[in-house]
């Protein structure tokens, strides 16, 4: 197995700080951490197991309902995540609302379907879903970690800007919980690492 299948998509071939996919959800779900964290699990299930049936199935596909396969196959386990979720995390599920099953309707997961999982074996595609689930998932965490530390003084809902910050005049920025600042957070991002990958280059 080719190391790139798993380490393009964590840096230099994220899907969202590269190819800028799945933007909106990235937006949408980066108040608290937590929630980000279980979109991110949730993503990498549904892309990793998306990918692994496209590919058993590629050679059966009809050419022209091909796109239409895609979606049953990755809305059969957006079903299943959300079914999971309200099961076991009811709370959790609750807060993401609506944007579990629009997990159908990111890019990425088709994308990797599309450019990959129709024309690689099995087990490579479960890689590549793996870990383009993955490369989206970093992007949410390292945003829900400044928005919720910045804006709420907390992480995973634990209080870690001390009290006594506050009594002394230190007040949470609440532009961060707003969703202009996830969207400034996320340009920040994507100038750092190709700032960092042009400097690589160089050398």
């Amino acid at each position: 197995m080719d190391s790139e299948i798993w380490k393009k998509p964590l840096f230099k071939g994220n899907p969202v700080t590269v190819l800028v996919l799945g933007i909106c959800s990235a937006l949408a779900v980066t108040v608290q951490l937590k929630g980000a964290c279980i979109m991110a699990l949730s993503v990498m299930v549904v892309t990793a197991f998306s990918s692994l049936f496209a590919s058993l199935l590629r050679n059966t596909i009809p050419n022209r309902i091909r796109i239409i396969v895609q979606l049953v196959i990755v809305a059969l386990f957006v079903i299943l995540v959300d079914q999971i979720l309200k099961a076991y995390v009811y709370s959790v599920s609750k807060m993401l609302s609506v944007y579990v099953g629009l997990i159908i309707t990111n890019c990425i997961i088709m994308g990797r379907i599309e450019a990959y999982a129709l024309g690689n074996k099995p087990l490579d595609s479960f890689v590549d879903g793996l870990f383009n689930g993955m490369g989206y998932g970093l992007v949410l965490v390292t945003l829900a970690f400044f928005r919720e530390l910045l804006g709420s003084g907390t992480l995973f809902g634990w209080q870690i800007i001390p009290e006594s910050w506050y009594a002394a005049g230190y007040l949470n920025n609440g532009l961060m919980i707003m969703p202009p600042m996830a969207l400034i957070l996320i340009g920040c991002i994507i100038w750092i690492q190709r700032s960092i990958q042009k400097d690589l280059q160089d050398k």
